[in-house]
């Protein structure tokens, strides 16, 4: 089952690659549930935010559940993993926020780490991707690093595929786009310090 594979490999090596997450039916629907509403992303948290587009220049709208009962089941099968993670990882994941992302032709997101500085609530990142017979040629890979700025694994933005990490021990990018790319990004985040059977990576 893929959600026991999810748990052993992220306690066993911190990140996990699950490919048809969705049906590519689901997936026209969630992406359907993005408006045109879109914002320049920023960098940074509450009043430290900034526009940087030397660093990230993909656009985004967060989720929220009246977007749609596509997004609704997302953040349902979210709220899944997020139970079944606890139970199985004790990682204290309390909540968990998303937000679609559009990379036009030539956006890219250079290397960074999705916890916060000073406020390293983000435990697990995911990942999940919306574009259907990407090519090799379209680039839009997201390259993983080790916390030594050793390359792990470089994954292709293909439709249905959802990754999952550690947001505190691996650093990645998003190498520039050749074609427009779609992703819906998202946190688990604890309410507070908690201890977990991970820290010793830290």
């Amino acid at each position: 089952m893929a959600l026991e594979q999810l748990l052993d490999s992220i306690a066993e090596k911190g990140w996990y690659v699950w490919d048809g997450f969705l049906s590519l039916e689901q997936v026209k629907l969630l992406k359907n549930c993005a408006s045109d509403d879109w914002q320049r992303a920023r960098i940074g948290r509450n009043e430290d935010t900034q526009r940087a587009s030397e660093i990230r220049r993909d656009k985004i709208q967060w989720l929220d559940s009246d977007m749609g009962q596509p997004v609704q089941d997302y953040l349902e099968r979210m709220e899944f993993i997020r139970r079944e993670v606890n139970r199985s990882l004790f990682l204290g994941l309390f909540e968990y926020e998303a937000h679609f992302a559009q990379y036009e032709v030539g956006d890219f997101y250079k290397k960074h780490l999705d916890a916060f500085r000073g406020n390293e609530s983000r435990k697990l990142t995911t990942v999940f991707y919306m574009n259907e017979d990407w090519r090799d040629t379209y680039g839009g890979e997201l390259k993983v690093y080790d916390l030594n700025d050793q390359p792990i694994q470089t994954i292709a933005p293909i439709a249905g595929r959802l990754v999952v990490f550690l947001s505190e021990q691996f650093p990645h990018e998003v190498l520039p786009a050749h074609a427009k790319r779609y992703s819906i990004a998202g946190w688990f985040r604890t309410n507070g310090v908690s201890e977990s059977r991970f820290d010793i990576l830290s």
